[in-house]
């Protein structure tokens, strides 16, 4: 295993989220000490969820606007997604509960963690925390939406779940975390 010793941590921006650059040595399987710099992104570390139901063959996602994406070719700058959210000093379980109700409306207790995920580890230090949980319609409590104090604007989607993988196929689901939870369905949940 390779040494590491940082040198030095400034920080670049701390406007939304933490922007670091840390100059560090490395000692390579070789002996070599070898001094490297590298930027991090610190956003904190976040949960997402896949709602199923399996009686319906259906999932529950959300479509909102991603000024990244937008930027970087996506045309619209909107996604289809699983819900999601930081953990904001909660504990995962906790924070993707409060995260569904806020975004799809459903009140959720069962859930289950099926793994977790550095989702950009070249650059942000991000670690997500996966969950599928199964909804009724029983467990609709409001429209959802997202917080109005958070400016979000959040569109609730139920799909077929066949639909949700063929939107993969053709390019209408482009985000990592929700193509990730959707493989999971289909060899766990929907085989």
């Amino acid at each position: 295993m390779e040494a590491i010793n940082i040198l030095e941590t400034t920080i670049l921006s701390d406007n939304w989220y933490t922007l670091k650059k840390i100059t560090y040595e490395v000692t390579d399987k070789d002996g070599a000490v070898v001094r490297q710099e590298r930027e991090a992104y610190d956003r904190g570390n976040g949960a997402t969820i896949l709602l199923y139901n399996k009686e319906n063959r259906s999932v529950i996602l959300t479509r909102q606007f991603r000024m990244p994406t937008y930027i970087n070719g996506n045309q619209s700058g909107f996604l289809i997604e699983c819900c999601a959210g930081l953990l904001d000093k909660d504990n995962p379980e906790e924070c993707i509960r409060r995260e569904t109700a806020e975004e799809t409306g459903y009140s959720v207790t069962a859930v289950e963690k099926v793994f977790e995920a550095y989702m950009s580890p070249g650059s942000v230090t991000e670690i997500l925390y996966f969950f599928v949980a199964a909804y009724s319609k029983e467990m609709k409590l409001y429209e959802g939406g997202g917080l109005a104090a958070e400016n979000e604007n959040i569109e609730v989607l139920e799909l077929p779940f066949t639909k949700a993988l063929e939107m993969i196929k053709t390019g209408e689901i482009k985000d990592g975390k929700t193509i990730m939870l959707l493989q999971y369905a289909a060899l766990n949940i929907f085989q």
